[in-house]
């Protein structure tokens, strides 16, 4: 099998880029979806994302892919075997990338439970599903609005509580799903749901990159690749090991990253003003605003962080007129967010100078 192409070598798209690696530091951001024209590296990024993860510490013969150092985050399987006073065997797995086929069906992504073994044997015998095999991996989706409604909830659920929970017949079993939900699509083929799209944490929309030079550039690393796919990613070495080593330590910080009620206002005055419905994205903008701090080594957000998770989190939010076109809605959210940023008093608690505390909250 042939090295999966570097993300660093990926040419362009960094609202894309950004919008990955945002929820690759925090999966509890909940997901991206990228739309875009065929061609445009969407798996490729997706693919490459997971590659860049840094190993994790398992419960070595748990489908579950379990974390031995968080026992509330265990399975119904592993929690049993503690309580028997069984040590649960540690040993490290690489980062799963997980491929969701479009024919997959509700039993396929959720698992199944054996009734039959559970009546005759008295047994709870679980079959693990997609949802297994991703937890703490990232869950990929190509054409994910091809794919059944319910399946899509089944699986936007499982990224926003972080567990996945199956019961049949008064017989349940629940084990940790948690993944980086990353969504692609093109939107020739078909739009998915109002409701669905809102689900997802993160939306971008891309495009085939026009400037010449940039396309040359894409044509060389694309037959470099092609050519002696070991020796294009032993170039690409160091430059991915940065960016692991930059992703594994905003992990680090990302708890101890703070903000203040000034900041939470700039959210909410922006979601309002862009008539955006409901509450969740000024919870992911301020998720991914944390994220962005700590992938900078900051431990305080600033507002900046604020407009750049807002051009994520607010485009596919916006309320569109019927046939309005979907770029001027992206003309007048990117004019908003210059208009604040040339002018935070306009979104700021109180007038400049007030004298509205700055002091951060403790940890």
């Amino acid at each position: 099998m042939p090295a999966v192409f570097p993300f660093t070598a990926i040419v362009g798209q960094e609202r894309m880029k950004s919008a990955l690696v945002l929820n690759a530091i925090s999966p509890q951001i909940g997901g991206v979806l990228i739309r875009g024209e065929r061609g445009t590296a969407k798996s490729t990024a997706a693919r490459a994302l997971a590659a860049l993860l840094p190993q994790i510490r398992v419960v070595s013969d748990c489908p579950f892919n379990c974390d031995p150092d968080r026992p509330e985050l265990l399975c119904d399987a592993c929690r049993d075997r503690l309580r028997s006073g069984e040590t649960l065997p540690v040993s490290y797995r690489r980062t799963r990338f997980v491929d969701l086929p479009v024919s997959a069906t509700e039993d396929r992504v959720v698992g199944t439970l054996d009734i039959e073994r559970a009546i005759k044997l008295g047994e709870r015998h679980f079959e693990p599903g997609v949802l297994a095999a991703a937890n703490r991996g990232l869950l990929y989706v190509d054409e994910v609005n091809l794919l059944d409604d319910h399946v899509v909830d089944l699986l936007l659920d499982s990224a926003a509580m972080g567990i996945n929970v199956v019961e049949r017949e008064g017989i349940s079993f629940q084990h940790p799903a948690r993944f980086i939900l990353v969504g692609t699509m093109n939107p020739e083929e078909g739009e998915l749901r109002p409701q669905l799209l809102d689900r997802f944490a993160l939306a971008v929309d891309i495009q085939g990159i026009a400037d010449t030079a940039a396309r040359v550039q894409i044509l060389e690393r694309r037959i470099q690749y092609e050519q002696d796919p070991e020796q294009f990613c032993k170039r690409w070495r160091d430059a991915e090991a940065a960016l692991a080593e930059r992703i594994l330590a905003a992990q680090r910080l990302l708890p101890s990253v703070t903000f203040t009620q000034d900041e939470l206002v700039l959210i909410a005055r922006l979601t309002a003003d862009m008539q955006v419905d409901g509450h969740r994205a000024d919870i992911v903008i301020l998720k991914a605003a944390t994220a962005q701090a700590a992938f900078d080594g900051r431990t305080a957000i600033e507002p900046k962080d604020i407009f750049g998770a807002a051009e994520l989190a607010l485009p596919h939010r916006m309320r569109r007129k019927p046939f309005e076109d979907p770029s001027a809605q992206m003309s007048k959210l990117e004019q908003r967010l210059e208009e604040a940023q040339d002018n935070p008093d306009l979104y700021s608690l109180q007038p400049s100078g007030s004298g509205v505390s700055k002091k951060k909250p403790s940890p």
